[in-house]
């Protein structure tokens, strides 16, 4: 595998995504040539898509929530879950967060995330961290939460992965954490345990979802 700094650099264009007109992502303008270019780069075939390259409708709307109640964020210790692009928690950093850690499994994301924190001048209050999270602990040595808010957009698109994240999820609120969910009504959300904070009409690209506009709800995540 090559640089993936470079990679994304070569195949995104720096533009605000449509919901967060404040930043601005590396974005790719199409899924599948962009798919294709990551299996060449890996030299793999049937990689799951480049979620990093897309401002998915839950990350928006969280975004948006965020960045229109800068209370809920600045000043905390946040962290970003599932980050893709890293747009939510550049929005906490955005309404100054005191550190957030931006956290993906996918080494290109950890590059686009990082990038973008640079493209939007945030990057001093990020960590990024390649690797699962959903079975670490969410209490620090002395029995505090270990973040203060808890972000997590469009996580519940895969059961498997859903179950497992609203789990963890749950667990960080109960240890005290504020934990807000942005999603667009994916397949596996749960049915309880969640309060609606805000509805947003996002602006989506037809080779991502299935419509123009997604009706896109940001939640808050109970400890049951």
């Amino acid at each position: 595998m090559g640089d993936p700094l470079t990679f994304v650099r070569d195949n995104t264009i720096l533009k605000p995504p449509s919901l967060v007109p404040e930043l601005r992502l590396h974005l790719a303008d199409k899924a599948v040539p962009l798919w294709e270019l990551t299996e060449e780069e890996l030299a793999e075939k049937d990689l799951p898509p480049p979620y990093w390259a897309f401002a998915w409708a839950g990350g928006q709307a969280l975004a948006r929530y965020v960045i229109d109640h800068p209370q809920i964020a600045a000043g905390q210790r946040v962290l970003d879950i599932a980050a893709g692009s890293g747009l939510v928690g550049i929005a906490a950093l955005w309404v100054s967060a005191a550190h957030v850690v931006a956290n993906d499994i996918d080494a290109f994301a950890i590059a686009a995330i990082t990038l973008n924190a640079t493209a939007n001048g945030v990057e001093a209050g990020l960590e990024t961290v390649r690797r699962d999270m959903l079975d670490e602990p969410v209490l620090a040595a002395d029995g505090m939460p270990l973040y203060d808010l808890v972000l997590a957009g469009d996580v519940c698109y895969e059961k498997p992965m859903a179950g497992r994240t609203i789990a963890w999820l749950r667990r960080h609120a109960a240890a005290g954490a504020t934990v807000l969910m942005g999603d667009p009504g994916r397949s596996y959300l749960p049915e309880s345990g969640l309060t609606q904070l805000a509805e947003y009409m996002v602006p989506t690209p037809r080779d991502l979802e299935d419509s123009d506009i997604r009706r896109t709800i940001v939640w808050q995540v109970e400890p049951v």
